[in-house]
């Protein structure tokens, strides 16, 4: 027993001994030596600098070709009159004027429109004092339009009234078209 202890503490009083001298004197503000280092602690590029490592030395890399946004849904029209005419007799409403999808519409007319267009689309929201001439969709014009022309005018905008197309989602559009129908009478 007493042989074992003593080959024990021979192996064992050069470990503690070296290893304590090593934490003694050590430095604690610099890091211990570690292989491989670059596993662990990969470098890092920011996203406008240079990176030798991926194509043109461009660490933000542009979309694949021909891919699209998640949610994107393209809109195949330009901005003028023409191509809202065309929109007018290529687009048709998908939804129907049931509760739930009116009730959506009015919420989203009165959150976007209702500040221009009023709350009855009279064209006398309360900023028109400094923005005056809105549209009313009580007239007969307003009225005549396709609902393929609404949407193509709430989507990519027409005369003061800017493009509602990354404030209100497609679908939301379309029913806000079905509730002015219904301001309207139709």
């Amino acid at each position: 027993m007493r042989r074992t202890l003593t080959w024990v503490a021979v192996i064992l009083l050069p470990v503690v001994v070296i290893g304590g001298v090593g934490v003694l004197g050590r430095d604690v503000g610099v890091r211990n030596r570690e292989w491989p280092t670059q596993m662990q602690y990969s470098p890092a590029y920011r996203a406008q600098t240079a990176n030798p490592v991926l194509p043109y030395q461009m660490t933000e890399q542009p979309p694949v070709p021909g891919t699209v946004p998640r949610g994107f849904q393209p809109f195949h029209y330009g901005p003028d009159q023409a191509e809202a005419d065309r929109a007018g007799r290529e687009l048709k409403n998908p939804f129907q004027p049931t509760t739930e999808n009116l009730a959506r519409g009015q919420y989203i007319f009165t959150n976007n429109c209702a500040v221009c267009h009023g709350a009855t689309g009279a064209g006398d929201g309360p900023i028109i004092p400094k923005y005056p001439n809105p549209p009313s969709y009580q007239t007969e014009k307003s009225k005549s339009l396709p609902d393929g022309t609404m949407f193509h005018v709430i989507t990519m905008g027409r005369n003061n009234m800017p493009s509602h197309a990354a404030q209100v989602s497609a679908d939301d559009r379309w029913k806000v078209i079905l509730y002015i129908r219904k301001l309207q009478g139709k």
